[in-house]
């Protein structure tokens, strides 16, 4: 099977060797279910939107207190199989944390810890490619949190919309001209990110709200900027 030349190699690969040395069942089913060839359509493949709210932005010093995920294709959003989790965090709530994301000490304090909700999280996941909103977020956060409940790590691939508008915005001739004018950079976060592509405001910082954004922006970015059969090598981390 060809495989795009402009894919980071081995995701494949990678899953099928972590299924075969993970300890923990959960982690093996997971990964066991492998992932799309790179040269897959994009059309072709099997999305899931992923966010998630923590207390802060350092998975070393912070922890995850909710998660969303919106299964999707590039046609379709089936809202009714969205999956929203509280969480219980390890790490006490700060006071920005509550103020960015409205989620209270009431709230989490009969919330589940990660480890009883991850089955459903990790079957959510399983089979499907995650598109993320800065993947540096999403993906270190998860890894870190199993990390410490399992003692094994989760490292996937995810499609980051984010990365996809800073190609654009951020590291093309295009913006290097503007930089070098002084013009200060075209903002990349979510919402700027959407407006865009003339998609609706939400309110952000709600992990349901924003996987719904997220995979909304995607669908926008392949309709104006690529196409169902751009290969997922050209798109994925």
């Amino acid at each position: 099977m060809r495989r795009s030349r402009t894919s980071p190699p081995g995701w494949p690969e990678y899953l099928a060797d972590r299924a075969g040395r993970v300890r923990h069942p959960l982690l093996g089913d997971y990964f066991a279910a492998g992932c799309p060839a790179p040269d897959t359509p994009i059309g072709e493949a099997p999305l899931v939107a992923l966010d998630i709210e923590t207390t802060g932005l350092d998975p070393r010093r912070h922890a995850i207190v909710s998660i969303g995920l919106v299964p999707f294709t590039l046609a379709r959003i089936p809202l009714r199989e969205a999956q929203y989790w509280v969480l219980k965090p390890y790490r006490e709530l700060t006071a920005s944390s509550v103020t960015l994301h409205h989620i209270t000490h009431s709230e989490v304090r009969g919330a589940p810890d990660l480890a009883n909700v991850l089955p459903e999280v990790l079957a959510g996941l399983k089979g499907r490619l995650a598109v993320v909103h800065y993947r540096h977020i999403e993906r270190s956060f998860i890894d870190s949190a199993i990390q410490h409940r399992l003692g094994e790590g989760l490292l996937y691939p995810v499609i980051d919309t984010m990365s996809l508008e800073a190609r654009l915005h951020r590291q093309s001739p295009w913006a290097r001209f503007r930089r070098w004018l002084g013009r200060p950079p075209v903002s990349i976060r979510l919402q700027a990110s959407r407006d865009r592509y003339g998609l609706p405001a939400y309110q952000g910082h709600h992990a349901l709200v924003d996987a719904l954004a997220t995979a909304e922006l995607f669908q926008a970015q392949v309709a104006n900027r690529f196409s169902a059969e751009t290969p997922l090598g050209e798109l994925w981390s």
